[in-house]
């Protein structure tokens, strides 16, 4: 076998071969995977159809492109989101380098600058020497080692390919937040605060309403003509992306206890809570652009720019994007994957990200994470990984492939994931705790792991 040395990772002597993996889709997960099999000296085809074909939700030829919202959600390790960002920074991810390099304000969370995150991950990709990035879609299975990666909304295409393998597909609907351009808010009739002062205290813009407009509003979104799903679909909403209109039809009061909770939000000019509050987050560095929280919507295009500008300060709006409706495929993963993220039925097969049914950014990154590293193990010849249960990333990984498949639906992580600490433990230190034991035990893993890598 043809060895050469390489240092593809600082301080760390790796022995390349040639060995080689194939790596379809060029999303989160599928960047995240390319980088760490890189980095771990095993040659990568990277496939990514895009700019020769587009799904319905993407726009830009970039790889790694957002297509919802801006944001990684809470950074505090009170929430299992940001244990599992912590965990990601200290295994090395490339999707976290990223996001800590473009981030923008955003109270208490980690939010990016949508266009800049993406094209550093594409230059790292494209300059990595152990990657090639070919610009094609994939409508036939590489006959090698390879990781699926094709996201939520797999070509039809590779989905035939697939079927023979997993079986039916599953699907649920995923709603997008619309965008506005600053210089169209009138910020007269807008304020600047985080709830409860959080971050800097003033990342967020907050469109007030009174009762009167509130109920108002409420009324055109549960009126406003919608876009309807395609005869053979049935619409599944996924709950913590349900378009805004579905929230408003489940009571007058729904939008007021979500996306539109004035808790916390004090109008400087009023001294007082409005009755409710709609909160607009900056997209980009320059601020020149917001996108509306928790707005994502299935209404049509006229219907949003006429219902959206009922909104107190958005009179004259302009979107930079609106609001739209796509499926979102994943299998059914407790029945088809290993703890490794490979085909039970195909072990050279990996899979990772939403096509596994885990939800979010930073979830569909840390699987790309773990696909990537046990595909670059395999094609090397050494024992595949399975995080501790105990950390973010293997509860994660542990609810994708042993929960009972008949009522798996896609998950967020959260601490309701992780297994439970031993003894009595007061509700209130329950999830900091949960947060130390998983911090020392991933390090533990982890240097476990580098010692075989070494």
């Amino acid at each position: 076998m043809d060895i050469r040395p390489y240092k593809p990772r600082e301080g760390i002597k790796i022995l390349i071969s040639l060995a080689h993996i194939s790596i379809i889709g060029g999303g989160l997960a599928g960047c995240e995977a390319a980088w760490q099999a890189a980095e771990r000296g095993v040659g990568v085809t990277l496939y990514e159809m895009k700019p020769h074909h587009y799904s319905p939700a993407h726009q830009s030829p970039d790889l790694a492109e957002l297509v919802c919202s801006n944001s990684f959600r809470g950074e505090s390790l009170e929430n299992a989101v940001g244990l599992l960002k912590d965990e990601l920074r200290r295994l090395g991810s490339l999707f976290m380098a990223a996001a800590d390099a473009t981030r923008v304000p955003a109270g208490g969370a980690v939010a990016v600058d949508r266009g800049l995150f993406a094209r550093i991950v594409t230059e790292k990709i494209e300059q990595h020497p152990l990657i090639t990035l070919v610009r094609q879609e994939v409508t036939e299975l590489p006959d090698r080692i390879v990781v699926i990666a094709s996201g939520p909304l797999t070509s039809d295409l590779l989905a035939e390919r697939l079927r023979p393998l997993v079986g039916d597909k599953l699907y649920f609907y995923d709603a997008i937040a619309p965008i506005v351009t600053a210089d169209s808010i009138d910020f007269g009739r807008v304020f600047r605060a985080s709830r409860y002062g959080k971050g800097d205290g003033d990342d967020y813009l907050n469109c007030p309403l009174e009762q009167a407009e509130y109920e108002r509003f409420v009324a055109e979104l549960i009126g406003s003509e919608k876009v309807a799903p395609r005869d053979f679909e049935k619409a599944i909403h996924f709950e913590g992306c349900m378009p805004v209109e579905e929230l408003a039809g489940r009571g007058i009061e729904t939008l007021r206890f979500g996306p539109m909770k004035p808790v916390g939000l004090v109008d400087p000019r009023t001294g007082r809570e409005a009755h409710a509050v709609i909160q607009l987050r900056q997209e980009n560095r320059e601020a020149t652009l917001y996108n509306l929280v928790g707005f994502q919507t299935k209404m049509t295009y006229p219907e949003q720019r006429r219902v959206f500008r009922m909104i107190p300060g958005l009179e004259q709006a302009e979107f930079a994007r609106l609001g739209s409706l796509h499926r979102n495929t994943f299998i059914n993963a407790p029945a088809l994957l290993e703890p490794s993220q490979q085909l039970k039925a195909e072990p050279r097969i990996f899979c990772a990200g939403q096509i596994t049914g885990v939800e979010g950014y930073v979830e569909s990154a840390a699987s790309g994470f773990l696909a990537g590293v046990n595909a670059a193990r395999l094609a090397l010849g050494q024992p595949l990984l399975a995080p501790p249960p105990t950390t973010a990333l293997g509860a994660l990984v542990n609810h994708i492939t042993s929960t009972e498949s008949r009522h798996f639906q896609p998950m967020n992580v959260n601490y309701g994931l992780f297994p439970e600490l031993p003894g009595r433990v007061k509700k209130k230190e329950r999830r900091a705790q949960l947060a130390q034991r998983a911090q020392a035990d991933l390090q533990l893993w982890w240097g476990e792991v580098q010692g075989t890598e070494g």
